[in-house]
């Protein structure tokens, strides 16, 4: 599945030369719900176990998402911080948890030429003005920062947090241990349409921008359309790259993010295991990936919900290169909606599959 091509150009920019250049940087997520889908991932405590159980699963989820454009493996370090391990008994293997993702996802970048990324994620400790939690979750993004330098990270995100005050730990974190490593810093949005302590976005990105974040954004959370006027607001805040990466689903006024769907026939909570009657239609990507370029976003990205088809079409809508590229959708060939000769028996099988009369 390595790209030739794709690897050369990889070796020789890295994320802020690409942003510099004015390049749009690609990036794939939503491993968390993918092994959730594949039945490798517990709902509720929703710990990277497959990192441990199952290595050459997450290598090929890595695989798959290059192969569909991305231009960083983003270490599945995702809830693989002390905290989620302490849920689950594992606590004494937060350490082989982080360095095997990350050695997975620098082997699967050595191998395409794409970057790779460290990830930090949101505590679900953290408390203003809570000393003790705030030492805590110093202390836990400390740890993944060096273990993911020291790994080979070529930047680091921190995303999916919900507060200003946590993301500017977590920056603060990369600042001071990550020996240079540019961070990605991207706020988890609410249904509140501000940060959790009700900070505008493009107020929030704009000071973590001038704490020192390479690119600043919003990430998860808000389906695409949803996603789009909040980042306009990011984009007049903030003078530097910006990042987007909507969930793959359809958020509306209703449901604003994805944890609020409801089931249209039982009225129960869908988030997380019965989400697909809300799932996005490739027009959506289209339209989001037509948003990011208007507005100037750098970064782009699907979270929570992505899969390959989508990013696919992302990078497509965006005119980047993919090798998944080559088997993108050609219906001429098609013997019944395409342009061939068609029997009278295949006229009457398209006839009774569309239900049309001619």
């Amino acid at each position: 599945m390595v790209d030739s091509q794709k690897a050369e150009k990889g070796k020789s920019k890295g994320l802020l030369q690409r942003l510099n250049d004015g390049d749009i940087f690609l990036a794939a997520e939503g491993y968390l719900f993918q092994f959730i889908q594949r039945g490798y991932i517990k709902s509720g405590s929703m710990v990277p176990e497959v990192v441990i159980e199952h290595p050459h699963l997450v290598q090929n989820m890595h695989e798959e998402f290059v192969h569909a454009g991305s231009d960083v493996v983003l270490a599945f370090t995702y809830y693989g911080h002390r905290q989620k391990l302490n849920v689950t008994g594992h606590e004494d293997e937060v350490e082989k948890y982080n360095r095997n993702s990350l050695r997975i996802a620098r082997k699967v970048a050595d191998a395409t030429g794409t970057l790779m990324a460290g990830d930090l994620s949101n505590t679900t400790i953290f408390e203003p003005n809570n000393a003790e939690a705030i030492e805590k979750v110093k202390a836990m993004f400390k740890e993944q920062v060096i273990w993911a330098r020291e790994e080979g990270a070529d930047y680091i995100v921190a995303e999916t947090i919900p507060t200003y005050e946590e993301c500017a730990l977590a920056l603060e974190a990369v600042k001071e241990y990550g020996q240079g490593l540019p961070a990605v810093v991207t706020l988890g949005p609410t249904s509140k349409s501000t940060t959790l302590e009700g900070m505008p976005f493009g107020e929030a990105c704009r000071k973590l921008e001038e704490k020192g974040a390479a690119v600043v954004g919003l990430n998860c959370s808000l389906g695409p359309r949803m996603m789009v006027p909040f980042i306009k607001e990011i984009r007049q805040a903030c003078k530097g790259p910006i990042a987007a990466l909507p969930v793959g689903y359809t958020t509306t006024r209703q449901f604003p993010t994805f944890q609020t769907f409801k089931d249209k026939t039982t009225g129960k909570y869908c988030f997380p295991n019965d989400l697909a009657q809300f799932q996005c239609s490739l027009n959506e990507i289209e339209y989001f990936a037509q948003s990011c370029k208007d507005i100037g976003v750098q970064y782009v990205g699907l979270c929570c919900g992505n899969n390959a088809e989508f990013f696919r079409h992302l990078v497509e809508t965006l005119g980047k290169s993919a090798p998944a590229l080559r088997y993108k959708t050609d219906m001429s060939n098609h013997f019944l909606f395409g342009n061939l000769p068609m029997s009278s028996y295949n006229e009457m099988h398209r006839k009774a599959f569309l239900n049309v009369d001619v």
